[in-house]
């Protein structure tokens, strides 16, 4: 049932939770027991998660004696291909305290373009959570080029939540929840709430953001955050400190309510939005 409040998000059937680089990567490794903890808690409740996990790259760079993250492609391919496989190993070991398994799906851009391998990759992770198993999703960093990647995490999580009929999004981020303006600033005050007809051109979200680690910021998080609930899922933005709070319903974050529309799973091209509901 598609959650139409935060409150209803410890009720949903299916929940799709995306996860930053730097929230786990570096100093911040051990945040990925905090979030273990939060989805097996869900996954308790009958909640079926899929983690859409970014950090593979950032994971790499100590294994490789980088400083930061490398600019040319062929680095960044070895780095993704090294880090992809450490990173899954801190999550299965996380989870294996609860006794649950993980299961791996790397992306392309193209997989969700083209309907054959879109029709697989949903095929397979309605399997796997139809075996109580965790999907962890991160784009196929080893394989794509620049000219075939989703851009960031947040939107591929936006398109898999689009892709599998989830009924919430929580794209987890380093501030607690989105701001009128970069919060730093004078005048910048929280967003509590984004109706799917609100006008947020008067907002200033600044740009995508390339760090030491990883790419993203608010501004590919409103973006993702529209396309999700213009397809009828709910999202909440907010921080990976509060990923237990945000999956048990709590007043946190920012939430954009869903649009009004039908949303039975999607036979088209991901990124378009379903009609009216009926």
């Amino acid at each position: 049932m598609t959650a139409l409040t935060r409150g209803a998000i410890p009720a949903a059937d299916r929940v799709v939770v995306k996860v930053g680089s730097s929230s786990i990567s570096g100093e911040n490794a051990h945040r990925i027991d905090t979030i273990v903890e939060a989805l097996a808690a869900a996954h308790g409740r009958g909640t079926e998660i899929v983690l859409v996990s970014s950090g593979a790259i950032a994971t790499a760079l100590p294994f490789l004696q980088l400083e930061g993250r490398p600019n040319d492609l062929a680095t960044q391919q070895a780095a993704a291909a090294v880090g992809q496989n450490v990173l899954m190993w801190r999550y299965q070991t996380s989870l294996d305290r609860f006794g649950l398994l993980a299961g791996q799906v790397l992306l392309t851009a193209g997989d969700l373009e083209h309907p054959t391998p879109r029709s697989n990759a949903r095929r397979a992770m309605e399997r796997l959570l139809g075996l109580r198993i965790l999907p962890i999703v991160n784009e196929n960093d080893t394989v794509a080029t620049q000219e075939i990647r989703f851009g960031d995490n947040d939107r591929l999580a936006a398109l898999v939540a689009q892709l599998i009929g989830a009924d919430a999004l929580v794209l987890l981020s380093d501030i607690e929840c989105l701001y009128t303006r970069p919060p730093g600033e004078p005048g910048a005050r929280p967003i509590d709430t984004v109706e799917a007809d609100d006008d947020m051109q008067g907002y200033e979200f600044g740009t995508v953001v390339v760090n030491s680690v990883g790419t993203g910021g608010a501004a590919t998080k409103v973006s993702a955050a529209r396309l999700a609930a213009a397809s009828g899922v709910g999202v909440l933005v907010t921080s990976a400190d509060f990923v237990s709070d945000a999956l048990g319903g709590r007043e946190v974050g920012t939430w954009f309510v869903p649009a009004d529309v039908a949303r039975p799973l999607p036979t088209g091209p991901v990124g378009t939005v379903p009609g009216p509901r009926r």
